[in-house]
């Protein structure tokens, strides 16, 4: 059975960023060979860490959504964990995504609420 997935990958920040698509592809093959999809590729480039990564203060981070099966996705995970440049993978279903950007989304509206709130009465 086939599920939405999408995985977020930190790349050290010493890889050339024309190098990254070709990196991630050599990964991704093991989602194609297994039937998958690969729906789409976002490189968002070079961006500073919220803290140090193995010594590190920048990485660069990529987006891929794929549809594929938890086995593939396992190995993907796997096969992106044992390699030296990636600094750090986190795979969710599509759908725990969503909830987690609507939840967020929830809380800011809270806090712009309480602040606007506590604006007025003073």
């Amino acid at each position: 059975m086939t599920h939405q997935y999408e995985l977020m990958v930190i790349l050290t920040p010493e890889i050339d960023e024309r190098q990254v698509a070709p990196t991630l592809d050599k990964f991704l093959k093991v989602i194609t060979n297994d039937g998958g999809s690969i729906e789409n590729v976002d490189i968002w480039g070079k961006r500073r860490l919220a803290y140090e990564i193995q010594k590190k203060n920048e990485g660069i981070y990529a987006v891929v959504n794929f549809t594929a099966t938890s086995a593939a996705t396992q190995e993907l995970d796997r096969q992106l964990k044992l390699n030296e440049q990636i600094m750090r993978t986190k795979v969710l279903r599509a759908e725990e995504a969503q909830a987690m950007i609507a939840s967020e989304a929830k809380r800011s509206e809270e806090k712009a609420a309480r602040k606007a709130a506590k604006a007025a009465k003073a």
